[in-house]
């Protein structure tokens, strides 16, 4: 995952535009979902562990999204899957798994979030792929999905032989943060003033 500049539409810390989420308030939205700097020595040592399995994990993932129509809509047009759309999003995904285990979580980081979630969106969904599928993802599917991406997560966690505490609190940490993102994602959705 280290080559990300062939991923198409990777474009991470190439945004002119700040996220509309201040670091003051992201440092209290990490406070209210527990993240603190053990957590992210735990997702360092997370992405030890995943950075060999991300295609496995993308596979259960997207096995998981492949067996629900009311999810595999958001990638297909006319009721068809789109398979160039899901490969190029695959690939972002797969990378998604390693930046949230090892990229600080400073301004950069904040941009790019607010970039995937425009993407969820309809102001900027399927654009990066020239994609015609679904124009939005719902939010209440970008919030849904935090339970999967989170109990799918703990036997692959748990593959590289750690003992079942530290096992415990990387799964811990990996929900954290992917609790985090969601709520950065969900930003579009919401009116002014009201995030």
């Amino acid at each position: 995952m280290s080559e990300t500049r062939a991923i198409p539409g990777y474009t991470y810390g190439q945004h002119p535009l700040a996220s509309p989420i201040l670091p003051e308030e992201l440092t209290l939205l990490k406070q209210t979902v527990l993240f603190g700097p053990e957590d992210e020595q735990l997702l360092r040592l997370a992405s030890e562990v995943l950075a060999d399995q991300t295609e496995a994990i993308l596979d259960v993932w997207y096995g998981f999204v492949g067996s629900h129509p009311h999810l595999l809509r958001y990638f297909s047009q006319q009721g068809q899957p789109d398979i160039q759309y899901l490969a190029a999003v695959r690939k972002r995904f797969g990378q998604w798994i390693i930046d949230t285990c090892t990229r600080p979580y400073d301004s950069v980081w904040l941009a790019y979030q607010q970039e995937i979630a425009l993407r969820h969106h309809s102001i900027k969904k399927n654009q990066t792929d020239v994609a015609r599928a679904e124009p939005i993802i719902h939010l209440r599917y970008i919030l849904a999905f935090i339970v999967p991406l989170t109990v799918t997560m703990k036997d692959f966690l748990a593959a590289k032989g750690h003992d079942a505490q530290t096992v415990a609190w990387m799964h811990a940490a990996w929900f954290k943060a992917v609790t985090l993102t969601a709520l950065l994602w969900s930003h579009p959705y919401v009116n002014a003033n009201e995030f």
